[in-house]
């Protein structure tokens, strides 16, 4: 399978990223999905500079959906990075599965900003990522919180206890 993992970081892009999952799992690309990053010239040169030996791609939403059935049919390996479980729920939404081998979806930071709820270390999420994790789940997903590779997981079921 193309996809090697996916990944729900509001950072999108970081060393984080490039230090530690790339390096326990390794990959020919990361594709990058934020309509916001995709949309700033100078951030989307930031990210892609923080990469320095693996092709990145930076799409909005919709280029995404239209682009993603080529990089899935690949043989190599790509790194799927949304800012959002929203993101991912569109991408689903248009009939494109983002399923891996193992099928997970890593969660990382997603910072606390207005109207949301502390779930996990530095993990906050709105009523509507809530939804999309729901709706993940829904399609057969698991969803896995991990800052990084070496650290303890916990599962979405497990978070969405912290909403009640």
């Amino acid at each position: 399978m193309s996809i090697s993992f996916v990944r729900i970081d509001d950072r999108v892009i970081h060393g984080q990223l490039v230090t530690r999952w790339a390096k326990e799992l390794p990959c020919d690309g990361i594709v990058a999905i934020d309509d916001a990053v995709a949309a700033d010239p100078l951030l989307s040169t930031v990210m892609k500079g923080a990469v320095s030996d693996t092709k990145v791609w930076l799409f909005d939403t919709a280029t995404a959906i239209e682009k993603l059935p080529k990089v899935i049919a690949s043989e190599k390996r790509y790194f799927i990075i949304g800012k959002s479980p929203v993101t991912l729920q569109r991408i689903e939404e248009a009939g494109i599965s983002l399923k891996n081998s193992n099928g997970k979806i890593n969660v990382g930071p997603m910072s606390a900003r207005a109207n949301t709820t502390t779930i996990g270390p530095n993990q906050s999420v709105t009523t509507e990522e809530a939804a999309a994790f729901d709706w993940l789940i829904g399609q057969g997903h698991i969803v896995e919180f991990r800052l990084v590779p070496d650290a303890s997981a916990y599962s979405w079921q497990d978070a969405r206890q912290k909403l009640k």
